[in-house]
């Protein structure tokens, strides 16, 4: 059976991250050419990696033109990257304005960038763009599993995330009829050797007793990217186990 993958030309920004990897992973097993977009990769087209800065207009630009005019064509995007700064996780209370204002901007404004920068791209191949989101965007955080751990959490997360699902609703809503599909992955927790009261505390609420893993997500963003989610779009995917479901 044919890939309904094969020979897409896909970017995934921050391919170098955890869940990164094995989105491309996944799509290369589908016979899709997956590019890992990020920062910490030299450009190497033929190797499918292309360096850019999400955050700056122009990197973006030049990323897109160089995939553009080496494939000849760009199919998908999947905005996964996930910038954020050096004081990330402090308490609400502690939070400057300024970090604010910086994260959403180098998260969800450089979300917005991407895809109007890269959409006449895909008006060409009506292509479709995965926006990774989180749970926390739909739901508000239990608080009570970060007890006694070193871990807050992230208040600009939940405001970016929400606001990035939205986001994608509206430019489904704008692109349908012109063949662009834009629908989102809300992962849940995703284990990555976290402190093991978290995990435990974690695992207590999922009906399926675990943290998800890199795997668990990376089907359900390959599946809206190809043709078998052709008449979907505006949806947002969660795939956390159970865990918005109680």
């Amino acid at each position: 059976m044919i890939s309904k993958l094969k020979n897409k030309v896909i970017i995934v920004t921050g391919g170098c991250g955890l869940l990164g990897k094995e989105i491309i992973r996944n799509l290369e097993s589908k016979e899709a050419i997956a590019i890992n977009a990020d920062i910490n990769v030299v450009t190497n087209l033929d190797k499918h990696t292309l360096a850019i800065d999400i955050t700056s207009e122009q990197s973006v630009i030049n990323a897109i033109k160089s995939v553009s005019e080496f494939y000849g064509k760009i199919d998908g995007l999947v905005n996964n990257a996930y910038p954020r700064t050096k004081d990330w996780g402090t308490k609400f209370e502690d939070i400057t304005y300024e970090s604010w204002q910086k994260n959403v901007d180098i998260q969800m404004n450089s979300t917005f960038l991407f895809i109007q920068k890269i959409m006449p791209e895909l008006l060409k191949t009506k292509g479709s763009i995965v926006n990774m989101a989180s749970i926390y965007g739909v739901v508000g955080n239990d608080i009570t599993i970060y007890e006694n751990t070193s871990i807050n959490t992230a208040a600009p997360y939940s405001a970016i995330k929400g606001g990035i699902i939205n986001f994608t609703r509206y430019l489904a809503s704008y692109y349908g009829r012109k063949g662009v599909r834009i629908n989102c992955v809300s992962p849940g927790g995703i284990f990555d050797n976290q402190h093991e009261t978290f995990i435990a505390n974690y695992e207590k609420k999922v009906p399926m007793g675990r943290m998800g893993n890199p795997d668990d997500i990376a089907p359900a963003v390959s599946f809206l990217l190809s043709d078998d989610a052709k008449y979907i779009t505006g949806q947002n995917l969660i795939v956390d186990g159970g865990w918005t479901s109680i």
